[in-house]
């Protein structure tokens, strides 16, 4: 058994560790890991850049990998606590952006300003336990080669967006989208498919 596996699976030293990376009821790891230990276990790319204004909130148990020629601006979030953050090569994450795992995102993709990536939901079952308080569920979100998100965007726990795929800005994702899709509104619905007979972008059949 791994020592991360035997951590997990005893609640008092998982408790007891957890305290020993992130301050009681903060979701930032605490800044001896910051400086001492996650630049050794997190991967950052050749030619990556993270600017200074940046919350890099990534702890040692989960993976936070940025590839070769990406980049994260200022005022983003990135957040590993609940789950991975693989971020690919030649991608951008624009200002502001939150991402929270577990997320993969793929090569030569581009974030506008102020959207918002999250894997993690809160419990609600409980209605005698705060909701702060309850377990949190987590459901992968795969974000493929190849795809712009507009400005100001929501994509939710589980969604699959395709690859060259296109998400109109102000839009909250909530469903898979299939590669070469242009989607938009709230709930996000198909505007566009890429027709590969005309060469074209057209409006889906009713």
């Amino acid at each position: 058994m791994s020592l991360i596996t035997t951590i997990k699976s005893n609640p008092r030293l998982k408790k007891l560790v957890l305290w020993m990376l992130m301050p009681k009821n903060q979701a930032r790891p605490r800044l001896w890991v910051k400086w001492f230990v996650n630049p050794f276990k997190h991967q950052k790319g050749k030619g990556s850049l993270i600017r200074k204004r940046t919350r890099i909130d990534v702890l040692p148990f989960n993976k936070f990998i940025l590839g070769n020629d990406s980049t994260i601006e200022d005022f983003a979030t990135i957040n590993n606590g609940v789950g991975d953050v693989v971020i690919g090569d030649r991608t951008r994450i624009g200002l502001s952006c939150v991402v929270i795992g577990p997320v993969t995102i793929g090569n030569d993709i581009m974030f506008a300003q102020h959207i918002v990536v999250s894997g993690l939901n809160h419990g609600y079952q409980d209605i005698n336990t705060p909701i702060s308080m309850q377990a949190v569920e987590t459901k992968p979100i795969t974000i493929e080669d190849n795809v712009w998100i507009g400005a100001n965007s929501v994509i939710t726990a589980g969604v699959t967006i395709g690859k060259q795929s296109i998400v109109a800005a102000g839009s909250v994702v909530t469903k898979n989208v299939a590669p070469y899709s242009i989607v938009g509104g709230n709930p996000a619905k198909v505007l566009k498919n890429y027709n590969f007979n005309t060469n074209a972008w057209e409006k889906p059949t009713p």
